[in-house]
């Protein structure tokens, strides 16, 4: 059996003001309309129909993650993270998951942050490296490299393996403009994509050999996991774990290494520059994205936004994205830099490294419309069906306002059905619930009053989400 391993963690920091620690880059929509994650599912889906997978990502994502792929027909196993690490720890508890069921079921793990637009070859890479794999060989997917790329990792390929596989003769850490030409011209260089396959039993033994350590301290995490349905909680001593990746671990220490290298379209949208490169451009090399500006004598910029107009004269190699409460604009060239603007946020203590103004919930969504000293307005949109938690509020209080659907309302022992037009007060410390028993969404706007409006001021008593 080939089990498809998804990892879905990070945060995306240069993919920033779009991907944020709130929304990261597995749930953006890029090429097709479709989130990352829900691409890396459907792939995975097409190279293994039978196999359930497993997506190994962050506690906090559980519900998005689960929310987005709703409409599949096979549903995943999910592997929580308490906190987010590495490759190597993630690969380790997925593979202790996979050996409890057969160890020597063969694991396909692939990043959801990535994307593959030749699904037909990566199919025929992945049944070559499943082939290696049940013989042992712990596979890397290397990609042909088509320009002297900088910002990736590069695989130095040996001897032949077999027809389709190469043995790996070194690993190459990101290298300058100069010695990416000559790997280039060298022909026997391929991007290292970040794609493996081997035995849930071969990488296990692989550990102990060359990181036993990690494999022991994983195996006590393990033990104390907790499954119920489709998810699987580790616990908090998953954060102790050494945080190193896999290549670190093991890949470049162990002998039975392969890799299968293909063209298949891949790309791991790590900067602006990755995001415009798969889109079409016009005659003067503009590329756009949500959008349609207005651009005069501009050349080879890309431009995304969704609320507004954009306009751009005389620019060149210039990037532009645009939200409603950030702007980006960059030199094309300098796009990886785009990361050490998040770090200056995290620094200043401003929330925008983290969440948008609209922010996804498991039961919808609400956008700041506004704020001010004492005062925040958002639009809150609850999905039909669904209830927000039964909760209290320490320092706000809170006036909502129908503006469509239908609402049930609940402060302290008394229940209201509301509809368009109709309004509601919260005092400071009532608890109060608001449900959607509707069949289309419920839309109403909520200002909150206080001393202090941050998202932390929730005390929940039960919640349909496991939030308490």
């Amino acid at each position: 059996m080939l089990i498809p391993i998804i990892l879905s963690g990070g945060a995306g920091t240069r993919l920033w003001p779009v991907s944020r620690e709130a929304h990261p880059k597995p749930f953006m929509r890029i090429g097709g309309g479709k989130s990352l994650l829900t691409q890396t599912y459907e792939r995975a889906q097409s190279v293994s129909p039978q196999g359930m997978p497993l997506i190994v990502t962050n506690h906090d994502y559980y519900l998005r993650s689960r929310d987005e792929l709703a409409r599949q027909e096979v549903k995943p196993h999910y592997l929580l993270e308490p906190s987010g690490r590495n490759t190597a720890p993630a690969i380790t508890l997925a593979a202790l998951w996979a050996a409890q069921q057969d160890s020597n079921a063969c694991l396909l793990v692939m990043p959801a942050d990535h994307l593959i637009t030749d699904v037909a070859a990566f199919q025929k890479a992945a049944q070559h490296a499943e082939t290696l794999a049940k013989d042992g060989f712990l596979v890397l997917f290397g990609i042909r490299p088509t320009a002297p790329e900088t910002g990736y990792g590069y695989i130095e390929m040996g001897a032949q393996v077999s027809q389709q596989a190469n043995a790996v003769q070194r690993f190459v850490e990101k290298p300058d403009a100069a010695t990416a030409a000559r790997y280039l011209a060298q022909g026997n260089y391929v991007w290292n994509s970040g794609i493996f396959c081997f035995k849930a039993g071969s990488i296990l033994d692989a550990l102990a050999t060359y990181n036993p350590a990690l494999l022991e301290s994983a195996r006590a995490v393990w033990e104390a996991a907790q499954t119920q349905g489709d998810k699987t909680e580790l616990p908090a001593a998953f954060a102790k774990l050494e945080n190193i990746s896999i290549d670190y671990a093991v890949m470049e220490k162990a002998k039975n290494i392969a890799v299968v290298p293909g063209d298949f379209g891949w790309s791991d949208m790590g900067a602006w520059s990755a995001v415009a490169d798969v889109l079409p451009a016009d005659a003067d090399g503009n590329k756009a994205n949500n959008c349609e500006p207005i651009l005069i004598d501009s050349h080879n910029t890309y431009i995304d936004s969704k609320d507004r107009i954009v306009a751009a004269i005389g620019l060149e190699n210039i990037l532009i994205v645009d939200t409603p409460d950030a702007l980006l604009v960059a030199d094309k060239s300098r796009s990886q830099e785009v990361k050490q603007v998040v770090n200056q946020l995290k620094a200043s203590g401003h929330e925008a490294h983290k969440i948008h103004r609209t922010a996804v919930r498991p039961w919808g969504t609400y956008t700041v419309l506004g704020e001010g000293q004492g005062f925040k307005i958002k639009r809150v949109v609850v999905k039909p069906g669904q209830s927000l938690s039964l909760q209290m509020h320490h320092h706000r209080s809170e006036h909502w306002v129908v503006v469509f659907g239908t609402a049930n309302i609940t402060i302290d022992d008394k229940t209201t059905l509301m509809t368009q037009n109709q309004s509601t007060y919260i005092p400071i410390g009532a608890r109060h619930r608001l449900e959607n028993p509707g069949i289309t969404d419920l839309v109403l706007i909520e200002v909150q009053c206080g001393s202090y409006l941050g998202e932390d001021d929730i005390v929940r008593f039960s919640d349909s989400y496991g939030r308490v």
